[in-house]
């Protein structure tokens, strides 16, 4: 089948939503070199005024369709006049059509997927912005009745799917991200850092991470060091001058975004991860901390249970001593802490990439037949 996957979430930083876009890329490229994949080709599409694709190693093997369109404009037209077809833009013909965000790419026949990551913008979109803010709340819902095929990353974003968008179960294929192929760390670093690792924004509850962490620092002069590692947003304000003073001041940094080859040696320095998100609908820096083998501290909500299985500590962070006493533990019980790194890295061996693929192709051939049965009715 040929496939348009909608790349432009990987084109800058590739965060979140974008590594996943990328690796899963990849990971389609290579079963498809190994003959193990429908895929017959690749297209990944990109619009930007200013940024360009360029595309070399494996990734160098999908066509590329680049177009010098305003991001913002393109998606206004998109999202609220469904035009144009992305297959005027590609002057190609796709059988599959592949949205990495919960709304629709116009297309004039080939079958629609798109990917819900989470659900957040619904219950909290007063912690979204731009077009996540303006468009995805008041169209979720009707897009996803309408699509030929819908990719969750999590068991728990497709609950909250069927919950809150109305769409049955057996419409959705979870298509869990892989982890990355990073070998595992020899040695626990002494003192090492703690360490957040995602962008600076509203629903990471980083302000719960701080009133924790303060609670140590106050008690005791030997806490690690504490480092937020990734983009900061407007939201981030607040917390960027908390750790200007005391008593945060100097105990604090802000790296601000992390470059993709910088990741693996960012976390293996960490003696612990924190992960203190309101909600997430994977919570992939749980996944790369678990494959390098740090331990992981993460919020009792939305998938972080999920993706820990059991193999880190779960704490709630409305409980300031409580969500202190975790980080504690960790810090202090070293022989816990070192079981919860082999856990941590038996858990991670669960996901791959190429698992990820296989159930992508498995919804991309469930579209196209839900396309078929749609047109011949």
């Amino acid at each position: 089948m040929r496939v348009l996957i909608d790349y432009r979430a990987a084109l800058r930083e590739r965060s979140g939503v974008g590594e996943y876009t990328h690796q899963l890329a990849l990971a389609l490229l290579r079963q498809r070199a190994e003959t193990h994949s429908s895929v017959t080709s690749l297209t990944l599409f990109s619009s930007s005024w200013k940024d360009r694709l360029h595309l070399d190693g494996p990734l160098a093997a999908a066509t590329v369709v680049d177009r010098a369109i305003p991001v913002r404009l393109l998606n206004l037209a998109w999202h609220r006049l469904e035009w144009p077809p992305v297959e005027r833009l590609a002057a190609a013909r796709f059988d599959v059509v592949h949205s990495m965000h919960p709304l629709l790419l116009p297309s004039r026949r080939g079958a629609r997927v798109i990917t819900i990551h989470d659900l957040n913008f619904l219950s909290h979109p007063d912690r979204t912005r731009a077009e996540i803010r303006r468009d995805y709340p008041s169209l979720a819902r009707a897009h996803a009745h309408r699509a030929d095929g819908i990719v969750v990353v999590s068991a728990f974003t497709a609950s909250e799917t069927e919950r809150l968008l109305g769409v049955p179960r057996e419409r959705m294929t979870i298509c869990s991200p892989g982890a990355p192929e990073w070998a595992p760390r020899t040695s626990a670093p002494d003192p090492g850092y703690l360490l957040f690792f995602g962008t600076l924004e509203a629903r990471k509850n980083v302000g719960a991470l701080l009133d924790a962490y303060e609670t140590l620092v106050t008690r005791r002069r030997d806490v690690p060091e504490l480092v937020l590692a990734g983009r900061a947003t407007d939201d981030a304000a607040p917390w960027l001058a908390r750790i200007a003073r005391a008593p945060l001041a100097g105990r604090v940094r802000h790296l601000g975004y992390v470059q993709a080859d910088q990741r693996r040696a960012l976390y293996a320095g960490a003696r612990l991860l924190v992960q203190p998100s309101f909600e997430e609908g994977f919570g992939l820096p749980v996944l790369e901390a678990m494959t390098v083998g740090v331990p992981v501290v993460a919020a009792n909500r939305g998938a972080l249970p999920e993706v820990l299985g059991g193999a880190g500590l779960l704490v709630e962070t409305t409980d300031r001593d409580e969500f202190a006493a975790a980080l504690l533990h960790v810090i202090d019980d070293q022989a816990h802490a070192a079981a919860m790194s082999a856990a941590g890295l038996a858990r991670a061996a669960t996901y791959t990439w190429d698992r990820t693929a296989a159930h992508t192709c498995r919804a991309y051939a469930q579209a196209l037949a839900r396309r078929a049965t749609d047109g011949a009715s």
